[in-house]
Order: structure tokens, then sequence, then C-alpha cells
């Protein structure tokens, strides 16, 4: 479905943040908090598990990465030419 209005009549504010078209009555949100449902937002936290997982994992990546710290920002023939 397809809308053709421009929206030239302008919007006028609703209840919880939102703005209605005053023509076609397109509802749109400017506002974070009127998408956010009531209440406290929710705590997320990993298990022990997953959280040792995720620590172990990122150790792996950096140190993969630090060997090669010294060729950052330089093409591997840089790299390896005589200076």
């Amino acid at each position: 479905m397809t809308n053709d209005c421009t929206h030239a009549s302008g919007w006028e504010r609703t209840d919880g943040g939102a703005q209605q078209c005053r023509d076609c009555g397109t509802r749109r949100f400017t506002d974070y908090g009127a998408l956010r449902p009531p209440g406290p937002a929710p705590v997320v936290r990993p298990s022990p598990e997953d959280a040792r997982r995720a620590d172990r994992a990122a150790a792996i990546v950096i140190s993969r990465t630090i060997r090669h710290i010294s060729r950052w920002g330089h093409s591997a023939a840089a790299f390896w030419a005589a200076a």
C-alpha cells in the first residue's frame, strides 16, 4: 500500500510522542520514548559461563592481532622492504 500524501497540511501531536498527518492519518514517531514499552528497562546480564567464553574469545583475537600491529597502515610490500 503506497501513500501519495505529501503531508502538506502539517502534523498534529497525539498522545505518546507521536505525530499524525491531518490529511491521511499517517503517524510518525519523533521521540524514542514513544517506542519504549512502559516500565523500567530490563537488565540483561550474561551467565558467568557466557561471560568467560566472551572474555576468552576476545583474548584470542587480541593475541592473534598483536603480531601484526606494526603493519597497520602499511602495505605488505612496504613492511618487507629494506629501510
